[in-house]
């Protein structure tokens, strides 16, 4: 028996039924629902035009808004959610514009419009959940959103107005969607396809035993555009978000535990407090949209070569806790990448969580990103080196990178060149040139082989630097430590 999909849109209870269960939160929007103020710019998460606030009911009784790209989230992924879309801004503002609307006319911040709502969304979410935003927290909150018309100066001047103007807060309603909640899983079927959103982690397992080839949806960031870019057909689709005991996170003596359906955002703001430098790195991996839809199991679990979480997580003696119907296994991080899209991952098990062990006082650690653009961009080369030390000697290496090979994957010459000796040039140029025989990249859009071989030595070179000369500037941010 199928079950309808149920949220509240933009304050009223929507039951939906016969849709594909492929069909995008935007497609409905704009199909539907007949609002089509949230525009299709992309339809792959990058322009933010479809930017709309979704608010789930957390443990803690709360249900605090966060932007998202409607073009790249399935419909039936919002099941229990609440959905605020730009149309709504009048209604919580008393039938006026919002103050984030209003500024952006007052500031002259839109000319063709079309990106317009797109931008009030981001911003309004963002004066929504902060009291006092500074320019760097308003610059993120648009960093997913793109303009082609105006600049982004004007813009930035709107959302300073509107963060400086009176608060009109768009609430939430906890009580309605606690009343949305599944006891047991989430089941939708049409002609054209299965949708199972189990509620715990026994529910996963047996529905991946019933169906070992369905494709495991979490934030949708990578999946939503097997739909609206390769138009992959998808006969049954199994979404991990509604997993409690995969979104929980727990702070233990040995260190940090990250359920597989975490988000980015939140992952990396744990990561942050424990001191692992992952600050830099969690402003560069995507837009705010995307941190807040995308998890850090689903980049762990695709096994992309260039994902921006296993390298900094290696260099950390990360491991992850795999499991199925018959039980669960731990394993190193590093272990589980065997070669191109190919992980050591048995049929029906799913990553369950992830390990991060409290790093040592004697650890020194950093980890990079170099990519084209500062903000949203997939790196060419990303990094995470960390070195245990014994006075001023190096006990054990881990120099790991993404985008060098066809997996992420350490330097072991590198690392071997290091071991037991003094932390100084002459080991970091051994080190160095023995990255050679450890890699050999590939040429592609991103960055040249040549490139990609100068960067992931330049990189090391560099953490030598804010290692040992911690007082020389070698950029604008720095997170070595």
């Amino acid at each position: 028996m199928t079950d309808t999909i149920r949220f509240i849109l933009n304050g009223r209870l929507c039951e939906v039924s016969d849709l594909p269960p492929t069909m995008t939160l935007l497609q409905y929007l704009r199909g539907p629902a007949r609002l089509c103020g949230t525009k299709e710019g992309c339809a792959e998460g990058d322009c933010g035009a479809c930017t709309v606030m979704v608010a789930r009911l957390e443990g803690d009784g709360s249900a605090p808004y966060r932007s998202i790209n409607a073009c790249i989230a399935l419909l039936p992924s919002l099941d229990g959610r609440q959905i605020v879309t730009v149309e709504h801004l009048h209604d919580v503002a008393d039938g006026k514009p919002h103050p984030v609307q209003q500024a952006m006319v007052d500031a002259h911040a839109s000319q063709c419009g079309f990106c317009t709502p797109g931008f009030v969304m981001a911003i309004a979410n963002e004066l929504n959940n902060n009291s006092a935003p500074d320019d760097t927290a308003l610059q993120d909150a648009i960093a997913g959103n793109l303009c082609r018309c105006t600049g982004y100066r004007p813009i930035l001047d709107a959302a300073r107005q509107a963060g400086a103007a009176p608060r009109v807060a768009i609430p939430s309603d906890a009580a309605a969607l606690g009343g949305l909640q599944r006891g047991k899983m989430f089941s939708y079927e049409t002609a054209e396809g299965k949708f199972f959103a189990p509620v715990t982690p026994d529910e996963l397992a047996a529905v991946l035993a019933q169906y070992p080839d369905a494709y495991m949806l979490s934030g949708g960031t990578d999946v939503g555009l097997w739909v609206t870019k390769f138009h992959m057909q998808l006969p049954a689709i199994v979404y991990t978000g509604n997993i409690t005991a995969l979104r929980e996170m727990r702070e233990t003596d040995a260190g940090l535990e990250i359920g597989a359906a975490v988000t980015y955002s939140e992952a990396f703001a744990a990561l942050a407090k424990q001191g692992a430098g992952m600050e830099d790195l969690m402003r560069r991996l995507g837009s705010v949209h995307i941190r807040n839809a995308g998890t850090l199991g689903g980049n762990i679990a695709n096994g992309s070569p260039i994902g921006d979480g296993p390298p900094p997580l290696m260099a950390l003696q990360a491991e992850i806790v795999l499991r199925g119907k018959d039980g669960t296994r731990r394993l190193p991080l590093e272990k589980y990448f065997l070669a191109y899209k190919k992980q050591d991952r048995k049929p029906g098990e799913f990553l369950e969580k992830i390990i991060v062990p409290k790093r040592a006082e004697n650890t020194l650690f950093a980890t990079y990103k170099v990519s084209k653009r500062f903000d949203q961009d997939i790196s060419a080369v990303c990094a995470g080196f960390a070195l245990d030390m014994d006075g001023g000697v190096i006990r054990a290496a881990r120099l790991c990178y993404g985008g060098m090979a066809a997996t992420p994957k350490r330097a072991a010459a590198a690392e071997a060149a290091l071991i037991g000796k003094a932390w100084s040039r002459d080991a970091l140029e051994a080190a160095m040139a023995a990255l050679d025989a450890d890699f050999t990249p590939l040429s592609d859009m991103r960055a040249s082989a040549e490139y990609r071989q100068r960067v992931a030595k330049n990189l090391l070179k560099r953490f030598f630097i804010e290692t040992v000369k911690p007082d020389v500037k070698t950029g604008v941010y720095r997170h070595a430590g």
